[in-house]
């Protein structure tokens, strides 16, 4: 898959420096498609640990892990990830924080993302909701 995304960049943008920038914004792939609904901060009995944002930023990342491996997939099959918060202050203060809970979750495996800033999430406790695309080579 990293070859596709760099393929694609190189072909897009020109030049290494450019294909950083690029790659998170397309991807090219073929194969099996894995599409994965939004998933919140809550554990496997559907119980919230936490009210913190990253806290349940990290669980809605390992559940979505968890759904990519019940696929047979992983990480560096991810094409697209969309992010649903609910307050864009907090996200862009704990940046930092929030990176390290990606990296310990998804490596360093970076789809095309999109991050949307709501007004409510279905579940009242919910912080963050994430879905994930992914796609198997063949």
């Amino acid at each position: 898959m990293t070859t596709a995304i760099r393929e694609f960049g190189r072909r897009a943008a020109g030049t290494d420096a450019a294909l950083l920038y690029f790659a998170g914004h397309g991807i090219a792939a073929r194969g099996t498609l894995v599409v994965i609904g939004g998933q919140i901060g809550w554990n496997g009995q559907q119980q919230f640990e936490s009210d913190d944002f990253i806290a349940q930023t990290r669980q809605a990342l390992q559940n979505v892990h968890a759904v990519l491996r019940c696929a047979g997939a992983g990480p560096e099959h991810m094409v697209r990830m969309t992010w649903y918060i609910l307050d864009r202050d907090e996200y862009n203060a704990r940046l930092r924080e929030l990176g390290e809970a990606y990296r310990a979750v998804m490596g360093k495996h970076f789809p095309a993302m999109t991050c949307v800033e709501v007004r409510r999430l279905v579940e009242a406790r919910a912080k963050v909701e994430i879905e994930v695309t992914a796609v198997m080579p063949d």
